[in-house]
This record gives C-alpha cells, structure tokens and sequence, in this order.
C-alpha cells in the first residue's frame, strides 16, 4: 500500500516526538539516583524542572512566529539540532546549576516541536482527518516514555548514566537527515465535497478563500479565541507536565519501586496515554464523518476526555501499586485524548499562516500553568510529603477547562481569518 506525503511526515513527526518525550524523560528516569548522588533537595530539584519550563515557554513564542515567517523545513531542523546537543550536555553538568543550564538548553530546542507539528497537519490535512493525525505523531511522546524507562536503565546500569544522555541526545541528529531529505513545501489536497462536513466546504465558508497574509503577533495573540484556549491549557497541560517529572519519583517514594523496577509501571501508564491519543482524535474525526458539526465532534471529545481525567482525583487514595497505576494512566489516556482535540481545534479555528503563531503562544500559557505546579509541587511536598493533594488538583482541571472553553467560545467559523 502507497503511503502518501502527508502521512510520510506525520510519520516523521511522530518519530520527532517519540525522540522529545525520550530526551526529556532521561532525567526524570534518574532522577531517584542523581537526587542521591548530588543531595538536591525537592525544591532544588523543582527549580531544575522550571529552568526547562520556562526556557519552553520562551521558546514556543519564538519557534511558532519564526515557523510562520520563514516556513517549518530548516526551522524545525534547527531547533532538532539544539535539543539534541543539550540533551547530550546533560553528561558533563556537576551539580544542580549544571543541570538547570542544560535542562534551559533542552527546553529551547525542543519548544518548536509541537508548533511545528500542527502546523503541518493543518497545511497537509482537511478538518476531518486533523484530529487523527495530531493523535498519531502526538503518540509519539507516549512511545518515549515508554521506551525510555526500559532503555535508560540499561544504559546507565551497563555504560554509566552519562551514556544515557548522550545516546538518546543523538538519536535527533539522525532523524534530521530524514526530514531533510523528505519534506518538501506542502501542497495540501481538497477534501472532496461529498466527504466534508459542511462547514468546511468553501461555499459554505466563503472565509476560506480569501487571501490571507502574515499578521503582526498582537493581531493573532488577542483574539478571543487564542486567549481562551491559552487559559484553557494553562489550566489542563500541568498534569502532563506533573506526571513527566513527578510519576517516577511518586512511584519510588510511595510504592518502593526502585529506578531498575521502574519499567512496567511506567510503560503502562504510557501505553494507556497513546491508547487515549488514537482513541480521541479518532473519536471526533468518526464523529465529524458521520455529520456532526467539526467544533461539536470536538466538544463531545473533549467532554469524555475531562470525565475520564476524573479519575486522577483518586490515585493519592490508592494504596495498591497496580491501583494507582491503572487510575494514573487512564488519567493520561484522558489528557492526551484531551490534548489531540485541543490541537485540531487550533487548526480549525486559524489559518494555517497563523497557526505557527497562534501554538506557540498557547504553548507559553501551558507551560507557564506547568511552571506554577511545578513549583507549588516542590512546596507541597517539602512540607507535607503527600502527593494526595496534587492528584485531586489536576483531576479536575480538565472538567474546568471545558466549562471555560464552552463557555467562553460557545461556536465557532473553521480557519476564520
């Protein structure tokens, strides 16, 4: 069966992504040993995780206006590159400042990944198939997470644990090669009229003929639309940010899984999170099939998605390992169900010359909200030791942030200009 070019980079992306969540979840994984090895405290070990965050929080404003600027071939390169050398930096820091200035490094690089992968599914893919499409590369950050506790382990117990950071940091220079070679300036194909839902047909949507051109940065930022969706994912995007650097240490201090046992626990939590990404953009993409509005398929996704989330609410009340696992990854199958349709619903709303923009923003909002649990995140425990606190905050988020969304946007006009 021919693969066609859209799905050829999708493929690429979900490799790029697999390669981003790998790289960002090496410290995490050691973290129990090199907390151990250089005595950080929590909140040391918090403001290591910040310098990341808020580095990425930069960054995405930067990458998502020079995406649109200057197109995604050498932009999204380039910021492979960056995350890549930072990502095998991290084997030659001493100490806690060390690793806040490779983990700063990191985050800047790694920041044009998401921009840069929506805004190619929004140039190569009709409404209809986004969803589905953002669901698949977005599995990509569900495979390195569960590729990186069975692999980094190994690396750090057979070659020591700087060797982990430097194969993973590696794998970017060679997925640059094949992007390189591959992408080509995107001609995106109609949808056939028989096949799309009637808000994306031109005649009905006269909006998407017009020319568009490259507007300024406060143009796009304060409309409406992007300030909703930016207080909807500084709401919702901490609990991923939460599980990424807290889950393996939740697991180590709560349920006495050491580092080397660390693997399956974390590979099905994962393996539920990329089950929850398929599943939900493949849930508003069959509904917009069968005929229901693109926003209204993308609200009932949602709506699931923040009723499943629920259930983080109970993992701090879970005194089985396996309990708490099943709870916190159902919880992550929610988030990034949840996340596919925030996406498609990016690419919806904008055209694709301000979708760049209109991400990296967004994406500054998320981490942000990341940032400020981070930090509480630190404190809490420093002072209490119990994570039940946390859960319970970031399993209603979701359910809020739909509220404010339906609420604050209660329609909307596909790719509006």
């Amino acid at each position: 069966m021919k693969i066609s070019y859209g799905w050829k980079i999708c493929i690429l992306l979900f490799f790029s992504t697999t390669i981003n969540y790998l790289d960002r979840h090496v410290l995490s994984i050691l973290a129990p040993e090199l907390q151990h090895l250089y005595n950080w405290s929590e909140v040391e070990y918090s403001y290591i995780v910040t310098a990341f965050q808020v580095s990425y929080g930069l960054g995405v404003v930067l990458s998502g206006k020079l995406l649109d600027k200057f197109g995604t071939k050498w932009i999204f390169a380039i910021g492979v590159a960056l995350w890549s050398a930072a990502g095998m930096a991290h084997a030659f820091a001493k100490g806690a400042i060390g690793f806040g200035l490779a983990r700063f490094s990191l985050g800047l690089g790694e920041s044009v990944n998401f921009p840069a992968s929506v805004k190619t599914v929004a140039e190569l893919f009709p409404a209809s198939q986004r969803a589905f499409a953002t669901g698949f590369f977005n599995a990509g950050s569900n495979i390195g997470a569960i590729v990186a506790p069975l692999l980094i382990p190994f690396i750090a117990y057979k070659f020591g644990w700087q060797w982990a950071f430097i194969l993973t940091g590696a794998l970017g220079f060679i997925w640059m090669f094949f992007w390189i070679i591959t992408y080509k300036k995107p001609i995106q194909t109609p949808e056939p009229a028989s096949a799309q839902n009637p808000e994306e047909r031109p005649e009905q949507n006269p909006q998407r003929n017009q020319a568009t051109t490259l507007k300024s940065w406060k143009q796009v930022v304060f409309k409406k639309e992007v300030l909703t969706i930016c207080l909807v994912r500084f709401i919702s995007d901490p609990t991923w940010w939460f599980l990424l650097y807290w889950l393996p240490k939740f697991l180590n201090e709560t349920k006495a899984v050491s580092t080397g046992s660390l693997g399956w626990p974390l590979v099905t939590v994962y393996v539920l999170a990329d089950i929850g990404s398929l599943a939900g953009g493949a849930y508003s993409s069959y509904l917009i099939r069968k005929g229901k509005g693109v926003y209204g398929a993308r609200k009932q996704a949602l709506l699931v998605c923040a009723l499943i989330g629920l259930l983080l609410c109970g993992v701090g009340f879970a005194d089985n390992l396996w309990m708490a696992v099943v709870l916190i990854g159902l919880g992550a199958a929610a988030h990034c169900g949840w996340t596919a349709n925030i996406f498609a619903t990016i690419t919806d709303v904008f055209p694709k010359e301000e979708v760049g923009t209109v991400m990296g923003v967004a994406t500054l909002s998320a981490v942000s909200g990341g940032i400020v649990l981070s930090l509480l995140t630190g404190r809490i425990l420093a002072l209490t030791g119990s994570y039940s606190s946390i859960f319970m905050m970031v399993g209603c988020t979701y359910l809020l942030g739909y509220f404010l969304l339906t609420r604050l946007i209660p329609a909307i006009k596909t790719n509006q200009t």
